[in-house]
């Protein structure tokens, strides 16, 4: 079908990397297909297969810190969706959000046809109001929208998060880093606070990977480097990455591991994106069976019936952290095992032998 489409996620990377799915379903559909995101999901977007062109739009209606409304760059992105002529925008947004004010600016753009999921009436903002199933992950909800939208994900494709591949080539700096054989990347940090672990329990799982006998990695953002090196410190020889990445590069460091040990966060669905299993310290803030990595092996820990259970806070409610304050580190370890192996034995000359990893459908 010839047709210019605009996709719109505006939210973070990793809710970007979710939609990846339906944006190569609109891409295998449509000759073109551009993403428009927010500052927060620009590395991701620009990372997924099936784009051809990235906007940036920072709505001050999403994201963990929304800026003030400013009518110029609203005006400003009515414009500039109006001289690329969209035939349809397919607006993906999450289960609690309204597609709603998107909609409308895509209206006033002239976009002839606007397709979301909403639960609020939408009068003629939409032409096709998708109704969300229950029980759906977040990527099977973006991929039912994009079907509702005439676009089913091709039967050749898998359905699992994918990156543009070649990955990234890592800088010396980094590549010179990472341990000669496998390794378990230890993510500390989380976008938004209550999905991460405290700082003294990452460094206690940094210990206890290392007392095992796996080398250990942490990684971190630009704004993590802090964090990333406490959690380093647990164990002697760990490598500290923090604040030494792109996303892009990140993809690299993580396609390269045994294992993944992360919040629920962007870098949990960046390690599915690039086949790695994962370890997933889940924060019960928001349901796993909608949040958790997709289409590899997943271990999820934390207590999900923690009292902050679906409360979609963003600052830890509860005193201590309980749902994550809960796990060990003896239950990371036999978490990190049960999807990657024991580690190898090391050389005398600190080499370590090839991990077998098992990948299953999600």
């Amino acid at each position: 079908m010839s047709a210019r489409v605009l996709a719109v996620r505006l939210d973070s990377d990793g809710d970007v990397l979710l939609t990846g799915p339906a944006v190569r379903a609109l891409a295998a559909a449509h000759d073109h297909v551009d993403l428009l995101v927010s500052g927060q999901g620009l590395q991701a977007a620009r990372l997924l297969p099936g784009v051809r062109d990235v906007l940036r739009f920072d709505a001050p209606w999403s994201g963990y810190a929304p800026g003030a409304f400013d009518p110029a760059a609203v005006a400003g992105l009515v414009a500039g969706l109006a001289a690329r002529d969209y035939d349809e925008a397919v607006v993906f947004t999450s289960f609690h959000q309204s597609p709603l004010p998107m909609a409308l600016l895509a209206r006033m753009a002239g976009v002839r046809r606007v397709s979301a999921t909403s639960e609020d009436y939408p009068g003629a903002l939409l032409d096709v109001r998708h109704r969300r199933p229950e029980g759906l992950h977040e990527v099977e909800a973006a991929l039912d929208l994009a079907r509702a939208a005439g676009a089913p994900l091709p039967a050749a494709d898998d359905g699992r998060l994918a990156v543009r591949r070649p990955l990234a080539a890592l800088p010396p700096a980094v590549a010179d880093l990472l341990p000669a054989g496998p390794y378990v990347v230890v993510h500390p940090g989380a976008s938004v606070p209550a999905r991460a672990p405290r700082p003294d329990d990452a460094r206690a799982y940094v210990a206890a990977l290392g007392a095992a006998g796996w080398d250990v990695v942490v990684t971190g953002g630009p704004g993590e480097r802090e964090l990333a090196a406490h959690a380093a410190s647990g164990a002697p020889g760990a490598v500290d990455l923090g604040g030494r990445t792109t996303l892009a590069e990140l993809a690299a460091v993580l396609a390269r591991a045994a294992c993944v040990v992360v919040g629920n966060t962007g870098p949990a669905h960046l390690a599915a994106a690039v086949g790695t299993p994962v370890v997933s310290l889940f924060s019960p803030v928001v349901p796993a069976d909608r949040w958790a990595p997709w289409g590899v092996p997943v271990a999820v820990l934390g207590d999900q019936d923690a009292p902050c259970r679906a409360t979609r806070a963003r600052e830890c409610p509860v005193a201590g952290h309980p749902c994550l304050a809960s796990v060990p580190g003896g239950q990371v370890v036999g978490a990190v095992t049960g999807l990657a192996g024991r580690p190898p034995a090391r050389t005398a000359a600190g080499a370590a032998a090839t991990t077998h990893r098992t990948e299953v459908p999600a």
